[in-house]
């Protein structure tokens, strides 16, 4: 933040009559210096040095510009009134030096990227939901967020304080690396990059470069940014558009816009929404998203990878370009005060706080078991349930986006356990060997050596099997040590999240290895435990009266199962919990979300 400062000199002359040899003496005089942070201004008195007498009472006005509020004074603050009241006083009884500072306004939003949408409430904090493969929606924890931005598959929060925090795909090009900025005002994520406007004026960003698309350095002046997938666009403020990046489409052919009050981008095309409530757009037309030439009384626009959609001053939407997934089927929509576009899917924010949303895949399908029948046991995988039945075949449910093969299961037999990862699945045989399919990247399904083993379990990208003799195997990914137990004995059960995994002991206590930033592993107190299971970073425990207990992340409510009873097997997908009851009935909690359940005009309890 910077610091202005005007520097005022008043003087002031003082005559005094029949001083000198009357034994009086000069009147004592302090200085007050005035300064704002970011955001607004003092305007009375004024910013500057201001000189007073000796137990003057000083009215203090600090008004906040548009998209902040005031926050406090600081400095020589011993004497003001309020010091968290924009408008106060302050007593000059010495030489005092205080600022006004201001933060930016929390206004709820909601962003779309991937399968996914991201909803920002009025108390700054995030809720997400839907596609969750990088950890995008893993946003549960964030406070003081002012702005949120979707890309692919990765999220960005601005905070109030001008720092930025961002979650998601970070492994190839650093999208994510956004710690060390300050003095941000404004952000966007594109498909692989990041992009911030500062309080100055100018724009950084990280990520994917390869066309050029973070190329923002020389940038001034700016006052928004929009993101595609691999260009850049910025708003002036004089109301013309700059753009660089890939432009194979035309999509950074932006130079002639004057008058512009929004931009948008998403894929390969720029959306522009102009001060008399008409809409430009350039790029790529194959579906007739840039068809916005007769769009009127636009007050806001979203861009979305081959849709477009515009909010009506009157609260309805219009949207036009593909509409295979539904995108587009907005006509009914009323009371809308803000839309975003994903790839698929477009959001809008109703007036009263809540959302609604069509196109793209809402239902994974993870919970879709209530007619199954003759089951023996279920285990839930990222985006994928799968149960064994009463005549060793195995079946499963979703698998949701992503179809590596994780549901083909149709043809096992003879199985007596299933194990889901993320997208991976493992079954044990009758005869102690194991069998794998999906995903394979890291040696997960690399099981077919595997001999006298009584259990296994999957997640993310790694697989565990539990042998006759009570030590367990791991293969896969061992990045945070979660296939560290080779040292393990006495084990009955063993179970794998994310990154960690856990092993329940013969005595009824339970081990864990591996990450456990979200308290995932704290179940050194678990006792009269029959049961483990292991989610994306959360841990269940199904004790021997048919309750449960579990332990790790809980903001999509997957470990809301203290009312579970009668219980008879457990499984933890990444974000819900699955639980198989007495009577063969399936019970499940988790991350299947009513979207037009969310308010994020309430506050987070």
């Amino acid at each position: 933040m910077h610091v202005k400062t005007v520097n005022i000199f008043l003087v002031m002359v003082a005559l005094i009559a029949g001083m000198v040899g009357c034994g009086g003496g000069g009147l004592v005089e302090y200085d007050l210096t005035i300064a704002s942070m970011t955001g607004g201004s003092v305007t009375t008195p004024g910013e500057g040095t201001f000189t007073y007498d000796e137990v003057t009472v000083v009215n203090l006005v600090a008004e906040a510009e548009d998209g902040y509020h005031f926050v406090e004074w600081t400095g020589d603050v011993a004497t003001i009134g309020n010091v968290n009241a924009a408008t106060t006083i302050i007593t000059t009884n010495d030489d005092y030096s205080i600022t006004a500072n201001f933060e930016l306004e929390c206004i709820p939003m909601v962003a779309a990227g991937y399968q996914y949408t991201v909803g920002l409430k009025t108390d700054g904090t995030v809720v997400a939901v839907g596609l969750n493969d990088f950890g995008q929606c893993e946003v549960g924890h964030w406070t003081d967020i002012v702005q949120v931005a979707a890309g692919n598959f990765h999220t960005v929060g601005l905070k109030a304080d001008g720092t930025v925090v961002a979650m998601g795909d970070d492994y190839y090009f650093e999208q994510c690396k956004v710690g060390g900025w300050i003095d941000i005002v404004r952000v966007a994520a594109g498909g692989w990059h990041t992009v911030g406007v500062k309080t100055d004026g100018t724009v950084i960003a990280v990520g994917l470069n390869d066309w050029g698309q973070c190329e923002v350095g020389h940038w001034t002046d700016i006052v928004q940014v929009a993101a595609g997938w691999y260009h850049t666009v910025g708003l002036k403020t004089d109301g013309t558009v700059v753009a660089v990046g890939d432009n194979q489409f035309g999509q950074c052919d932006v130079s002639n816009w004057t008058d512009i009050t929004q931009i948008a981008s998403c894929g390969y095309n720029t959306v522009g929404l102009k001060d008399d409530s008409t809409v430009v757009a350039v790029g790529l037309n194959d579906w007739g998203q840039c068809e916005v030439g007769g769009w009127t009384d636009i007050i806001q626009v979203a861009a979305g990878y081959a849709h477009t959609v515009g909010l009506k001053t009157d609260g309805t939407v219009v949207a036009v370009g593909d509409n295979y997934h539904g995108q587009c089927e907005v006509s009914g929509w009323t009371n809308i005060t803000q839309v975003a576009a994903g790839l698929v899917h477009t959001v809008g924010f109703k007036s009263g706080g809540t959302v609604v949303t069509v196109g793209g895949d809402n239902e994974l399908g993870q919970c879709e078991v209530s007619d199954w029948e003759d089951i023996t046991q279920v285990i839930a995988g990222w985006q994928h349930t799968v149960g064994v039945k009463s005549d060793s075949t195995a079946l499963a449910a979703g698998p949701g986006a992503w179809n590596s093969g994780q549901c083909d299961v149709g043809g096992w037999t003879d199985i007596a356990q299933v194990a889901a990862g993320m997208l991976h699945t493992v079954g044990l045989k009758d005869d102690s060997t194991v069998v794998a399919t999906g995903l394979n990247v890291y040696g997960q399904c690399e099981v077919s050596g595997w001999m006298d083993i009584a259990q296994v379990a999957a997640d993310a990208h790694h697989t565990v099997g539990l042998k006759d003799d009570s030590t367990v195997v791991a293969v896969g990914w061992n990045d945070q040590g979660q296939c560290e137990v080779s040292s393990w004995m006495g084990i009955t059960q063993v179970a794998a999240g994310n990154y960690h995994t856990g092993g329940l002991k013969s005595d009824g206590t339970v081990v864990a290895v591996g990450d456990n930033y979200w308290g995932q592993c704290e179940v050194g107190d678990w006792t009269d435990i029959i049961q483990v299971a292991a989610g994306y970073v959360h841990t269940v425990g199904l004790k021997d009266d048919g309750t449960v207990v579990a332990a790790g992340d809980n903001h999509h409510g997957q470990c809301d199962v203290g009312g579970w009873t009668d219980i008879a097997q457990v499984a933890a997908g990444w974000q819900h919990t699955v639980g198989i009851k007495d009577d063969g009935t399936v019970v499940a909690v988790g991350a299947e979300v009513e979207l037009p359940t969310w308010n994020l005009l309430e506050s987070a309890p």
